[in-house]
């Protein structure tokens, strides 16, 4: 299969998440691998951190730019829709997992965001079959925006805000996790007759 621009730009984007994933989870230590550790302002900043925050933004700003190009260009294919939301998954999803289990955001945050992505998805699978496109609600636009910089800014240790004593970072998670609750509501109430509705 030739691969157009817009899907060579995802796999990128997945390229990405897996780097980021590895960079954090990888037990560097045990392989003699040391990454330096900065004194920032209250907190020891790991390096590995805000490495990962420039890839994730990089990685943040493809999600818009294939999705752009591929509905400017007309170039939009079922193989860029699943291979778009793997690759949304694997970059947010295995990061927030990951941030929870390093005691930087609360672990209650993953668990809600996955589990409303979850019922999305099955909403706009049964959706899908019945022929009905469910378009994206403006709270979860909110939500990703929200969610994308909040984690920018975690993976930055809330830098400038940090100096100023404003906890940005976590006000944004915070948002997007409450967007991310309302947002899954709006598409359960939306599409609630499709789904108990078997004909």
């Amino acid at each position: 299969m030739k691969m157009n621009l817009p899907n060579k730009i995802t796999l990128m984007r997945i390229g990405l998440a897996v780097i980021i994933l590895l960079m954090l989870l990888m037990p560097w230590h045990q392989l003699g691998v040391k990454f330096p550790v900065y004194p920032v302002l209250n907190v020891n900043m790991d390096i590995r951190y805000p490495i990962c925050g420039v890839l994730f933004i990089i990685a943040s700003l493809t999600d818009f730019l294939d999705g752009h190009i591929a509905r400017s260009r007309n170039l939009v294919t079922d193989f860029g829709k699943v291979m778009d939301a793997i690759a949304d998954k694997v970059l947010v999803n295995g990061l927030l997992i990951i941030l929870a289990y390093n005691g930087f955001i609360p672990v209650v945050v993953p668990v809600i965001i996955i589990i409303r992505d979850i019922a999305v998805d099955s909403i706009k699978m049964v959706a899908g079959s019945k022929g009905k496109v469910v378009a994206a609600s403006w709270y979860g636009k909110i939500k990703t925006a929200c969610m994308m910089v909040g984690l920018s800014l975690v993976l930055f240790y809330n830098l400038p805000f940090e100096y100023f004593n404003l906890r940005v970072a976590d006000l944004l998670i915070i948002v997007a996790t409450v967007m991310s609750i309302i947002s899954g509501c709006q598409y359960y109430i939306a599409n609630k007759d499709l789904i108990f509705n078997d004909k």
